[in-house]
């Protein structure tokens, strides 16, 4: 009974209280977006860094708020309450990581990219290290020929964790500065020069 109601809490309760959080933190701050102009037409591999993930539906939001977009989340039972939470704020997801189900969702990714459909994928989760950039991120964009767009939040004010990521949340009140650059091809790159790239890019907006 005890295990049940553990559960209820951390799969319902926790998702549901965490998103009515992020909200008040979007509503009570000032927003300000640097966005590259990106082609509506085409679907993007969205990336960011695991620590800075907490606002970045918003972000998405904002750039194609008619577009479906899936987050890939591990499959680890912590996952579970991150995908209840997303899916308040509107985005759907793909369950596995590079360590556990890859194959799989590297597979679903590349269906929901071909239906034409964002799929958005943290280079360095879900366990690390910090700004480290996995190969799965560039396997699914050769495969699928979609480009990557480097999405990062920067908070004026906030707390930031103890954890692996240095998680960040925003402080309610204060400013955030939305980035989006311009997508990246690394169709014509060798994995490690595709990886080098990609992390040089999501550093220049990241909170270090």
């Amino acid at each position: 009974m005890k295990k049940r109601i553990k559960t209820f809490i951390s799969i319902k309760v926790v998702p549901f209280i965490m998103q009515l959080i992020v909200r008040f933190i979007y509503l009570t701050s000032k927003k300000v977006f640097h966005h590259a102009n990106i082609d509506s037409n085409e679907p993007i591999i969205v990336a960011f860094w695991h620590g800075e993930l907490l606002m970045q539906p918003f972000n998405y939001q904002k750039l194609r708020p008619n577009t479906l977009v899936k987050a890939m989340i591990s499959q680890h039972k912590d996952g579970e309450a991150i995908t209840r939470t997303v899916e308040y704020l509107g985005i759907g997801s793909i369950r596995g990581s590079s360590s556990k189900g890859g194959a799989k969702a590297l597979i679903s990714t590349i269906k929901e990219l071909k239906a034409k459909n964002d799929i958005a994928i943290t280079p360095d989760g879900p366990r690390g290290p910090r700004f480290s950039v996995a190969d799965g991120i560039v396997a699914i964009a050769k495969k699928s020929g979609c480009k990557i767009a480097i999405f990062n939040c920067k908070p004026s004010k906030y707390w930031q964790m103890k954890s692996w990521d240095k998680f960040v949340v925003p402080k309610p009140f204060g400013t955030l500065e939305f980035f989006i650059q311009e997508p990246l091809d690394i169709s014509n790159l060798e994995i490690d020069e595709a990886k080098t790239l990609i992390k040089e890019k999501m550093l220049i907006n990241a909170i270090v």
